[in-house]
C-alpha cells in the first residue's frame, strides 16, 4: 500500500478527474489524502469520506479574483495568473507542507493549476506527478507573444523562490518524474509536447456522487438531443449566448430536444417557467455523463472536462470559447474534425443553428468524433493512471512504465 496525497485548486474541473484516479487507486487499497483551499467541495466530489487537509486559498470570482467579463487575450491570462494562480500557489503552500509532514505521502498528485503541490514537493524530496487536467499547456500557445512567454517564465521563477527549492530547474506546471495527460495525440495535434514523462491517459471518465433529478421519460427518442452547457465558470457571461441557443434550438424543434445547463440563472426566472416544455429543458445542473450517453451534439465553452467528454461519447460540438484555455481546446476540436467554431461574443441565432445543424448531420464531425473516441478509451483512463502512480510511488524507472 502506497499513500498518495492530491493537491487541487477549489474547481470543480480540476477536481473531477483527480477523483477518478483517486477512486481506482482507493480500489487498489492505497491511502489517500487531498489538500485544498475548499475540503468540502472535495467532499461533495470526492466522496464524504474523503480525508481533506484544509489550506489557505483565494475563493475564484471572490475579491480580488473577480474578473471583468470583458477582458480576453493576454489581458485575461495575466489576469489569471496574478489575480488567481500565483497568489493561490503562495498561499496553499504552508498547507500543502502540513500536509506532507502529516500524512507522509510516497508521492503527491499536484494538480496543473495548484503550482505549490509541485514546488512544495520538490522542495521536501517527495516524488510529485502533474495532473494536467487541460491540455492547453501541451501545445505552445505563447510561441507568438515572447513577452507574455518571458513574464510568465519570471513569475513562475519568483514562486519557485519564495515557496519552492531556488536550486530547481524544473517548469512547475509539468514534473519531470510523472505528469498525467487526460487527452490524447489525437485530439491535441501533431504538435503536442513530447517527454518521456508524459503518459497520455485519456479522459478521467469514473462514477460520480449522485446526480440530480432528472426527467428521463421527458427525452424524445425521436428526436436529436442537444446538449448545451457553459460549465461553472461562466455564468456571469453567458445570458446572451444562452438565449442565441434557446432561438436557435426553439426553430427546430421539430427534430430536436435540447438540455441546457444554468446553473447561475442567466436565462432568468420567467424564461426558465417558459422552458419547461416538450422541447428544451433549462436546469441549474445536470446529470452529464448519463446525458451524454444519449446526446447527439453538445453545444459548450469548449472547456476541457465538457469536450473530453463529449468525445469520450463519440458526441460532436459546437463550441465557443470564452477565455483561458478555452480557444486553445476549441482550436484541438476543430482542428481534429470534430467540432465547429463559432464565436461566443457575436454569434446569432441563425449562425448558432447551421452549426448545430452541420455536427448532427455531417458525417465528417460525427466519424471525426468516433476517432478520437476510440483512442480515448484505448489510452487507459483511470486505471492507467493508477498504475502509472503505483509506479512512482515505488521508485520505478520512468523507462519501466508503459
Amino acid at each position: 500500500m502506497s499513500r498518495f496525497l492530491f493537491v487541487v485548486p477549489p474547481l470543480v474541473g480540476h477536481i473531477n478527474p483527480a477523483a477518478g484516479v483517486a477512486a481506482e487507486l482507493a480500489s487498489r487499497g492505497h491511502e489517500l489524502a487531498w489538500v485544498c483551499p475548499d475540503p468540502g467541495l472535495v467532499r461533495r466530489l470526492a466522496g464524504e469520506s474523503a480525508r481533506v487537509f484544509p489550506c489557505a486559498g483565494p475563493v475564484p470570482g471572490e475579491g480580488e479574483g473577480v474578473r471583468p467579463p470583458d477582458i480576453r487575450g493576454p489581458e485575461a491570462l495575466k489576469f489569471l495568473w496574478e489575480a488567481f494562480l500565483a497568489p493561490l500557489a503562495e498561499q496553499m503552500a504552508p498547507g500543502v507542507a502540513a500536509a506532507v509532514e502529516e500524512f507522509g505521502p510516497d508521492a503527491v498528485v499536484a494538480d496543473q493549476q495548484a503550482l505549490a503541490g509541485g514546488l512544495v514537493a520538490e522542495r521536501l524530496g517527495v516524488p510529485w506527478a502533474t495532473s494536467a487536467t487541460t491540455s492547453a499547456e501541451f501545445t505552445d500557445v505563447l510561441a507568438g507573444m515572447p513577452k507574455v512567454a518571458l513574464w510568465l517564465d519570471e513569475l513562475l521563477h519568483g514562486l519557485r523562490s519564495d515557496i519552492g527549492d531556488p536550486s530547481g530547474t524544473a517548469d512547475p506546471r509539468f514534473s519531470p518524474q510523472l505528469v498525467l495527460a487526460f487527452s490524447t495525440p489525437e485530439l491535441v495535434g501533431p504538435e503536442a509536447r513530447q517527454g518521456e514523462q508524459i503518459r497520455w491517459v485519456g479522459p478521467s471518465i469514473a462514477p460520480r456522487p449522485a446526480a440530480p433529478d432528472f426527467p428521463w421519460d421527458w427525452l424524445d427518442p425521436a428526436r436529436s438531443l442537444v446538449l448545451v452547457s457553459l460549465g461553472t465558470a461562466n455564468t456571469d457571461v453567458g445570458a446572451r449566448f444562452l438565449t442565441e441557443c434557446v432561438t436557435a434550438l426553439r426553430a427546430r424543434t421539430d427534430r430536436v430536444q435540447a438540455v441546457i445547463a444554468d446553473p447561475g440563472g442567466a436565462l432568468g426566472a420567467q424564461d426558465k417557467e417558459d422552458e419547461q416544455d416538450k422541447d428544451i429543458l433549462v436546469l441549474p445542473s445536470i446529470p452529464q455523463l448519463p446525458l451524454l450517453e444519449r446526446a447527439d451534439a453538445v453545444v459548450s465553452h469548449a472547456g476541457h472536462n465538457t469536450v473530453c467528454e463529449a468525445l469520450w461519447h463519440g458526441v460532436p460540438l459546437v463550441v465557443a470559447p470564452i477565455r483561458d484555455d478555452q480557444p486553445v481546446i476549441a482550436g484541438q476540436v476543430t482542428g481534429a474534425g470534430a467540432g465547429i467554431r463559432v464565436r461566443f461574443g457575436r454569434v446569432t441565432a441563425p449562425r448558432l443553428g447551421a452549426a448545430i445543424d452541420a455536427v448532427l448531420h455531417e458525417p465528417d464531425h460525427r466519424a471525426a468524433a468516433g476517432r478520437i473516441r476510440t483512442a480515448f478509451r484505448a489510452a487507459g483512463g483511470t486505471r492507467a493512471a493508477a498504475t502509472h502512480l503505483e509506479l512512482l510511488a515505488t521508485g520505478a524507472s520512468l523507462k519501466e512504465t508503459p
